[in-house]
């Protein structure tokens, strides 16, 4: 088994958004864009969420496609990527490698928004079981490149800083996950921005395109997630993803159900999970937007994560300390999963941000 390198984080400076990022070319730990490889090591290897892991990875191949928004073979092979890393059997390490590089080219003829929900958890496979020579140059060079490969919709980049919904959330996830893999310090500075930006904070960015305005807090000054205390008509809207939520029509009361919201959500996440791991304080940005986004869901749309979003309320539990009803075992979702067995709530007196 590839050795499981301690935690040790080597942090340059907080500079714009708080961010401690590796710069280009620099050495960078493998492993460790998701997840640390120490608590990895420490994951049970047994129980309903390692047993859903496990039987994902032992599912038959299925080949790469980055222009279905729909293939879920990017989650088997992070399903694949995470057993390896836990077990070392080899052949799971082979089948991710096999995938990676069959997955280059792939995107061609298809949308920005199958790019953005499909790439990111190659990159995250990749990452967790090391790619070698030839096979991860070439995995790099086409990552440097793809991310500015125009398709319908423009470019991974573009979509992300332009669309704030779950287009440019989900493009914004495979950006991420690629600045981190290729130690592009420049590029996840970048993209920390757009995202603080899309929380709420207009000075670090605000160039996004927006829709219909129904559900934003202020139509003069539009957000991706509206602040808090934002109220309409006596009701709260405090957390609403305004572009997603208008999906669903202009403002009513009871809010109506708007599964966009949890689409962009995905992508948000991921985002947050990746630049977390990289230093960046993302999940107490705008008075914790994501917090807040979740806690309207549930407590005033009444609206819980189902199907392939009960990924998400785990990565909310885990990082605030948050007790958001969840299921075991998860499904996947379409950028990322698993998260039942690889963000489990702490144990008490765990280092976990506590919720308000």
């Amino acid at each position: 088994m590839r050795k499981l390198l301690p935690a040790l984080l080597v942090l340059f400076g907080a500079a714009n958004c708080g961010a401690a990022s590796v710069g280009d070319g620099e050495a960078r730990t493998p492993g460790r864009i998701w997840i640390d490889p120490a608590r990895l090591a420490s994951l049970p290897t047994s129980g309903p969420a390692w047993e859903n892991l496990l039987a994902a990875a032992q599912a038959p191949t299925r080949r790469p496609n980055l222009s279905d928004q729909e293939d879920p073979a990017n989650v088997q092979v992070l399903a694949r990527a995470l057993v390896y890393a836990r077990t070392g059997e080899k052949r799971y390490r082979d089948q991710v490698v096999e995938a990676c590089t069959a997955a280059i080219g792939t995107e061609r003829g298809g949308r920005t928004l199958a790019l953005g929900r499909e790439l990111a958890a190659y990159v995250i496979a990749a990452d967790l079981v090391g790619l070698d020579g030839e096979q991860d140059r070439a995995f790099r060079a086409w990552l440097s490149e793809v991310r500015h490969r125009k398709l319908g919709g423009g470019t991974l980049v573009s979509t992300h800083e332009r669309r704030p919904n779950n287009w440019g959330t989900s493009a914004g996830a495979s950006r991420v996950a690629v600045a981190a893999y290729l130690g592009d310090r420049a590029d996840l500075e970048r993209s920390a921005r757009v995202l603080r930006g899309w929380l709420g904070d207009r000075s670090a960015y605000d160039g996004f395109h927006y829709g219909k305005l129904w559900w934003q807090a202020d139509p003069k000054a539009p957000v991706g997630i509206n602040p808090k205390g934002a109220r309409r008509d006596g009701r709260s809207i405090d957390g609403v993803l305004p572009d997603d939520q208008r999906r669903a029509g202009p403002f009513a009361w009871p809010p109506p159900h708007e599964n966009y919201v949890y689409g962009a959500l995905q992508g948000a996440l991921v985002q947050a999970v990746i630049l977390h791991n990289a230093g960046y304080d993302v999940f107490e940005w705008q008075d914790r937007a994501l917090l807040r986004a979740f806690q309207w869901l549930y407590d005033e749309a009444r609206f819980p994560a189902k199907g392939d979003d009960t990924f998400e309320p785990y990565l909310v539990n885990y990082y605030y300390g948050t007790r958001f009803p969840t299921t075991a075992p998860t499904q996947p979702g379409k950028i990322a999963g698993w998260t039942d067995w690889t963000h489990p709530l702490p144990s008490a007196g765990a280092n976990t941000r506590q919720a308000p």
